[in-house]
């Protein structure tokens, strides 16, 4: 959801094949490039998730590279919900598996 400032916060949830491929890792740096913070994991149910954090243009570029990802990768779908109440992140971090 954007707050009064232009900021976006939106949960993603990568299907396809995105573990084993170095998802989270591409997810982390191109995040870090747009500005953006919040994090990416696996799931044990083979979906990549990822909080992404920032104004809605980059929020919105990264989901769009999102679809394509790392060259090893197939994405198959991107299933996104607004986060009212984000964390506070300070950077973009990539997490441990859950």
């Amino acid at each position: 959801m954007s707050d009064e400032m232009g900021r976006l916060s939106v949960l993603a949830r990568i299907s396809g094949r995105v573990q084993g491929v170095g998802y989270r890792d591409w997810c982390a740096d191109e995040a870090r490039k747009h500005g953006l913070t919040g994090w990416v994991r696996n799931r044990k149910d083979g979906l990549v998730e990822a909080l992404f954090c920032g104004s809605q243009d980059a929020v919105e570029e990264m989901l769009e590279q999102a679809r394509s990802g790392p060259r090893w990768a197939n994405v198959d779908d991107i299933q996104t919900s607004p986060v009212l109440e984000p964390e506070e992140h300070e950077t973009f971090e990539r997490k441990p598996t859950v």
